[in-house]
Formats: structure tokens, C-alpha cells, sequence
């Protein structure tokens, strides 16, 4: 009675089944988990006579070969059971011997395995889909793109690996919160799906990051028609609690066998051209070439080593004095920002800072910009010599949210910095960007004391129409009229305009590249105030500023 209790109660299926194929015992769990009377199995000729004839084959099939071998025989069936549902059961027959070594049947165990297979189909799809999206991700693209491959190469056909990365998702992540942000991916996974063929492969890669590999191209003209496909559906405008949103997306390309190598370098040749994409102005594909992929790893490195030259202090500023150009009084000067290269010697701004446009570096290093250009504007008041110092900053940095309160503490820890004497400079054409924004910045900075310039005046498209609505302090003639202005009537017009202009509007006029003395003079008869150039003096270090001025006020122009 206890052996039964035990075996009625065990959480697997147990019989023992007869070479006749009859039942000589089954126990309980088994019986229930079925719905099957215990009665029915072990009065039945043949066990499977009991059970659905759909598995009744595989069944005996399987005690067959249990029989013709030594050792278990496992195996795995689907059942109904009586919930309702099918379980997959993972069964283990044993020969059963006599004391002489024949066969008189076989045991069965049964577990039910049905949630474990769940499970590790769970994980399976967890470790190879996008949980947000339900795509492939990278892990599962990797295995199909070199799937792909080798279809390929057996067939002779074209792919191409598609790099995606979306423009403009950064702002709706930033001002609609990431819930939002996930609404925009879901949806352009959607627009993706539709607009690829059932036989290619979408995946996200990570973030805002996909990739899309295109198979069974026949020419890479096919290809072009995809890209051009895809960049129209994703463009359209998203809706967002209300609200229209417009994404782009920038797309690099690598095309097999154009670029004859391996899954991983392809991959990473196509996110290669992605950033060409990217920096060609987005909404946009480049497909990759070896000359690009240079160019590409040169601008990196470089990258790398001005980081690695701002941290081992190896820029320095240069100060160019400005003067009254009636009193001939020292009034200021511009820094202007050098790089002590170990190899290179002093390197000037336009060998260095085209570089870091649209990087973090380009503010971090304006940053140090102002730090240290503080730091000797105090150095100079304390001395006695008080004048102006005015800084130049880019647009993408004075666009940062948290410019003016940076601003603010960096000159809070310089007391001795009277109000007025830090002017920023920013190009004109880079405060025509986006006035509203600027404007709001200026008039920040100017409520803390800082003055503000616009730089190479007469250059941007529409200054007339907008100088009314920045509020700037200064207009600083660009250089190329001032030089030309002496035989060139267009330039001498342009120059008189922009003095009138800024009179009107109460500006001050800084007439920048004044290089002689005929070119002083000039400017003095038309009425621009404040003059900076080589002819008044070069951009030097700041210990060398003392020695100039004493010569300027010895012998300046006359």
C-alpha cells in the first residue's frame, strides 16, 4: 500500500507497460492530468487505443526503439490534457529484464516540460528581440546578416547593410520624455517593416540606432530605390499627445560584394557612413567608400588628441588690442585662442577648430575659453589697467541650456571683475540661426553684465532685418570690406552703411583687419569708433601686453 501511495503521488507519470502493448500499471497523476480513468488504460488491448490517434505512431515508435536498444529511451510527445490544453511531456522508457535477461516490458516516466519550454522560448526571444519594438536586435541581425552572406556568395547576388540613426530624436526624448520617445520608435519600426520587403531584416541596434539589411538586390540602383523609400516614410510627422513631431533619419550604407568582407565590417563600414550622412546635413544616406572611411578615422584621431591637448593644457590665449580710434586709448582686446602643439609649434584657430564643430569639445573648450580669459581680465584690473576683454563663442555653445548660468558662476568667483568688461563675441551669422533663442540668451548675460558683439557684420543674409531684434552692444566690421574699402567702392559703401546703421540703432562700430595707417585714418573720417588689426598690433601672450602699450602710447598713429 505505501510503494502505491508513493507512486499514485509522485509528480510524474509512471506505467508499466506489457509486451503485449497492455497497461499492467498507471499511476494516479498521470490518470488525472489525462482525464482518463485508471480503468480504461489497463482494460484497453493496446494502450494507444486511449489515447488521440494523432500521437499514437510516435508512441509506439518510440517503445520500439526502447526495446531494440540498451540503456533509457527518451523522447519528447505532445498531450492534451484535461485543462484543455496540449503539454509537452519529456518521457524516458526503460527495458524492464527478467532474472534471465529477456525483455518483459518497459516503465515509463513522464514529466511535463511545458512551462520550461516556455520559458526557454521566453529567453531565446528575449536574448534575440528588441523588447520596446519587438524586432531582431543585434545579436540576431549579426546571425542573419551572415546568413545572408553566404547566400550570397552562393547565389551571386547584392546586399546591402543599412546603418540608421534618427535625427531629431534627442529633442522629443528631451522636451516629451522618454515615454514619448519610445512612442516614436515603436512607430518608426512600423514604417520600416512596411516599407522593407518580407525577405529583408529590420533590428534595433540600441537607442534610436537600427540597422536594415536588404537582400536579393539584382543591382545597387535597387538599393538607392529602397533607401530614397524608406527616408520619405520615416520624414512624415509623428503625432504625440496631440502635437506633430518631424523625424529624419541619416543612413550609411555598405554594399557586398562591393565591400568583399566579413558580417562585422560591414556593419561597422555602414555606422561609417551614417556619420558622413550626419555631417552632409541628415535626412539623408552615403554609402560607404574606403576614401570616406579614412577620412573618417583622421578626423577621429584628431578628435582624440585635442581632447588629450586640453587636458595636458596645451592651448593657450593670445590677446589682440583694441583701441579708441580717436583718442588712440587702449579699450580692450579680443582673445583668441591658440594650441601650443608639442611637434607643431603655435597652431592658429583654423587649423584646429573646424574639428570640433557639433562635438562636446566644442564646449568644453569654450568653456576653458572663458575660464581662463577671466582669470587674466582680474589679473589686469588688479594691476590697474582696466579695460575690456571680449571672447568669441560658438553658436552650439551659447545654444546650451545652462550657458548664461555657467556664465554666471564662473564670474562669481572673480569679484574683482568690474560690470561691462567681458564682451562675447558671436559670428552674425550664427545668431541668425535661431534669434529667439539667442535673444533670450543675450539678454540673460546681459543682466549679469556682459556685453555681447556681433562678429564679421555685413556677412549674414539679412542683418538689417533682424539687428533691431538682437540685442547686441557692438557691431564688428568684418575684415574682408575694411581691407578693400580704400579701391573698392562697394566695400567703402558697405563700411560707411554699417556706421550709419549702428549709429542709428546706438551701437558701437569695431573695425576689424585694420592693417596701416592710411586705413586708420579713413576709418576715424567716417566715424567708426573702436579699431583692432595688425597695423595697431599682432595677437600676443599676455606678459607681452604691458611692453606694446607702452610703445603705443609713445609712437601710435598720428
Amino acid at each position: 500500500m505505501l510503494f502505491q501511495a508513493i507512486l499514485d503521488n509522485a509528480p510524474l507519470g509512471i506505467w508499466f507497460l506489457g509486451l503485449d502493448g497492455r497497461l499492467r500499471f498507471v499511476n494516479k497523476t498521470f490518470c488525472v492530468a489525462m482525464g482518463i480513468p485508471e480503468e480504461r488504460f489497463l482494460v484497453a488491448a493496446h494502450y494507444v487505443e486511449v489515447l488521440p490517434q494523432s500521437i499514437s505512431a510516435s508512441c509506439i515508435r518510440s517503445d520500439e526503439e526502447c526495446m531494440a536498444q540498451n540503456g533509457p529511451h527518451q523522447s519528447q510527445e505532445w498531450l492534451p490534457f484535461a485543462d484543455g490544453k496540449d503539454h509537452l511531456l519529456e518521457i524516458t522508457r526503460v527495458k524492464v529484464l527478467d532474472r534471465d535477461g529477456l525483455p518483459i516490458g518497459l516503465i515509463g516516466l513522464a514529466a511535463d516540460v511545458t512551462q520550461l519550454k516556455l520559458h526557454a522560448k521566453q529567453m531565446e526571444r528575449i536574448a534575440h528581440f528588441d523588447a520596446l519594438t519587438d524586432v531582431p536586435n543585434r545579436v540576431l541581425f549579426a546571425d542573419r546578416l551572415q546568413q545572408a552572406l553566404a547566400h550570397c556568395k552562393r547565389g551571386g547576388s547584392i546586399l546591402a547593410v543599412c546603418y540608421l540613426d534618427l535625427d531629431g530624436f534627442k529633442l522629443i526624448n528631451d522636451t516629451m520624455g522618454h515615454e514619448a520617445g519610445d512612442q516614436v520608435l515603436i512607430e518608426v519600426t512600423r514604417r520600416i517593416k512596411a516599407t522593407i520587403r518580407s525577405d529583408d531584416t529590420i533590428a534595433r541596434l540600441g537607442g534610436d540606432e537600427f540597422a536594415v539589411l536588404l537582400q536579393g538586390l539584382r543591382a545597387a540602383e535597387e538599393c538607392s530605390t529602397s533607401l530614397n523609400r524608406l527616408l520619405e516614410a520615416i520624414s512624415h510627422p509623428i503625432e504625440i499627445k496631440g502635437k506633430l513631431f518631424e523625424v529624419s533619419a541619416s543612413i550609411g550604407v555598405s554594399l557586398f560584394p562591393g565591400d568583399d568582407l566579413d558580417a562585422d565590417t560591414l556593419l561597422r563600414h555602414a555606422d561609417q557612413a551614417m556619420y558622413s550622412a550626419k555631417q552632409a546635413g541628415k535626412n539623408r544616406y552615403h554609402l560607404y567608400d574606403a576614401a570616406s572611411d579614412r577620412r573618417a578615422r583622421s578626423h577621429h584621431e584628431f578628435l582624440k588628441r585635442l581632447a588629450i591637448a586640453l587636458v595636458t593644457k596645451e592651448f593657450e590665449l593670445h590677446y589682440q588690442p583694441k583701441v579708441d580710434m580717436r583718442t588712440l586709448r587702449l579699450v580692450g582686446a579680443e582673445a583668441l585662442i591658440r594650441w601650443n602643439h608639442p611637434e607643431r609649434g603655435l597652431l592658429a584657430p583654423a587649423e584646429f577648430l573646424y574639428a570640433i564643430e557639433g562635438t562636446t569639445l566644442e564646449v568644453e573648450l569654450g568653456d576653458w575659453v572663458i575660464s581662463t580669459a577671466l582669470e587674466q581680465l582680474e589679473v589686469w584690473h588688479r594691476a590697474g589697467l582696466p579695460m575690456e576683454l571680449s571672447i568669441n563663442i560658438s553658436a552650439r555653445h551659447l545654444q546650451t541650456n545652462d550657458f548664461s548660468w555657467k556664465l554666471k558662476r564662473k564670474l562669481l568667483r572673480h569679484p574683482h571683475i568690474p560690470q561691462g568688461s567681458l564682451q562675447i563675441e558671436v559670428l552674425e551669422t550664427a545668431a541668425l540661426e535661431d534669434i529667439p533663442r539667442v535673444s533670450e540668451t543675450i539678454e540673460h548675460c546681459r543682466k549679469i553684465g556682459v556685453g555681447f558683439a556681433l562678429d564679421d557684420f555685413g556677412t549674414g543674409y539679412s542683418s538689417l532685418s533682424y539687428l533691431g531684434r538682437l540685442p547686441v552692444d557692438t557691431l564688428k566690421i568684418d575684415q574682408s570690406f575694411i581691407r578693400g574699402m580704400l579701391h573698392d567702392k562697394g566695400d567703402r559703401a558697405i563700411v560707411q552703411g554699417v556706421i550709419a546703421l549702428a549709429r542709428a540703432f546706438g551701437r558701437r562700430t569695431v573695425a576689424e583687419g585694420v592693417e596701416t595707417e592710411e586705413l586708420f585714418h579713413a576709418l576715424v573720417a567716417m566715424g567708426c569708433e573702436y579699431g583692432q588689426g595688425y597695423g595697431i598690433a599682432r595677437p600676443m601672450p599676455a606678459e607681452e601686453l604691458p611692453a606694446w602699450l607702452e610703445k603705443w602710447n609713445r609712437a601710435p598713429f598720428r
